[in-house]
């Protein structure tokens, strides 16, 4: 059920006692509504009511719901079955309305992802952000500082570009043959950690089977680029050059820790694979069907042999479903892939409502 409160004018006062007056201590979720009609924010809440009453009480200009709420002529709200439910309606919403007042989903703040951008010469960069269409992310990563120098050691062994996006690329033989031989445009290729790609240094194609090895890398198919350290790390303590030595240790554990946390996230993603019962506030439970951290299906809880069948023909669609390449993410599923992590993160009671799929279909309910 949806209600829309449509006051006049934007009398704050009036819009308090609609509220009050109509809205109930449910999960839901809720959307702040200018007056052009523009959804300007989207939140959820575990009881609504209570949520929602709490915007007439902040201070303005400081808080941010006193200005959200100065903003908004109209309310709109979604009664849900559960707190896991609105987690699920607000993203989805956001997705939706993409509201000016909701800046990207909140998540920890120490979580990093590696991108490969598209062109020509791609580049291998950092971020927390997962607003990008054109790239693609592997991850999530605990760390942005670990995160960031083991991408470092990997760019450095790979000869990978880090130059900025708009630098153009000139490949081997793309040049003109009377012009002057260019120059790097940075001082990385001079010192051997790039191969060159802005001045006609390197072939595309050889540029391409580094960025292709640094792919395999971060997937986890691949260790070559760890295998690129051990040689000078070990001759240089053969040699007895224990400074040189240490500098090697020290970038194999850098890649290494890029290593096991990339295992780390692979192994999480695939851990949440299961049918998940979500008890409703009022009895309304839900099943979810969850694969690899997102959520595929979702139906009331099934209480009829035909509404079981009905749900084991979806699970069982869903199983011969091709998954992605290990390890790489899709930008348009990360956030709430990133939520169901969360939620199972902070609610460790809730695994005990999980169900392996194999048992799901064998009968044998959690």
């Amino acid at each position: 059920m949806t209600t829309t409160l449509l006051p006049p004018t934007a009398d704050l006062a009036a819009l308090r006692t609609r509220v009050k007056a109509l809205a109930e201590h449910r999960p839901g979720v809720y959307r702040m509504v200018d007056p052009a009609g523009r959804v300007i924010y989207v939140g959820k809440a575990k009881r609504l009511k209570a949520r929602v009453l709490s915007y007439f009480t902040a201070k303005f200009p400081e808080d941010k719901a006193a200005r959200i709420l100065a903003a908004a002529a109209n309310i709109a709200w979604d009664y849900v079955p559960s707190e896991f439910a609105a987690h699920l309606a607000e993203l989805r919403d956001i997705r939706k309305y993409r509201p000016p007042f909701n800046h990207q989903m909140n998540r920890r703040r120490n979580m990093a992802f590696i991108t490969v951008s598209s062109g020509p010469a791609p580049r291998l960069t950092m971020t927390a952000s997962t607003s990008r269409q054109d790239v693609r992310y592997f991850g999530p990563y605990g760390s942005p500082g670990r995160t960031a120098a083991g991408l470092r050691v990997l760019n450095d062994l790979l000869g990978l570009r880090d130059c900025a996006e708009k630098m153009p690329a000139v490949f081997a033989g793309q040049g003109d043959l009377f012009s002057e031989p260019m120059q790097a445009g940075c001082p990385r290729f001079d010192f051997g950690t790039c191969s060159g790609p802005c001045a006609g240094l390197v072939e595309e194609r050889g540029y391409r089977a580094r960025v292709d090895d640094a792919i395999r890398f971060l997937g986890g198919y691949s260790l070559t680029p760890i295998d690129r350290l051990i040689d000078p790390m070990m001759a240089a303590a053969e040699n007895h050059d224990f400074e040189a030595a240490a500098r090697w240790r020290q970038k194999f554990e850098q890649l290494e820790w890029i290593v096991a946390a990339g295992a780390r996230a692979r192994a999480g993603i695939e851990l949440l694979t299961f049918v998940y019962r979500d008890p409703g506030t009022f009895g309304d439970d839900r099943v979810y069907l969850i694969r690899h951290g997102l959520v595929r299906a979702s139906y009331p809880y099934p209480a009829t042999p035909i509404e079981r069948q009905a749900f084991d023909a979806v699970i069982r669609d869903e199983a011969e479903r091709p998954l992605p390449s290990a390890g790489l993410l899709d930008h348009a599923t990360i956030d709430e892939m990133l939520l169901v992590m969360a939620w199972f993160r902070r609610h460790p009671e809730a695994w005990r409502r999980t169900t392996p799929i194999e048992r799901w279909l064998a009968g044998e309910e959690t």
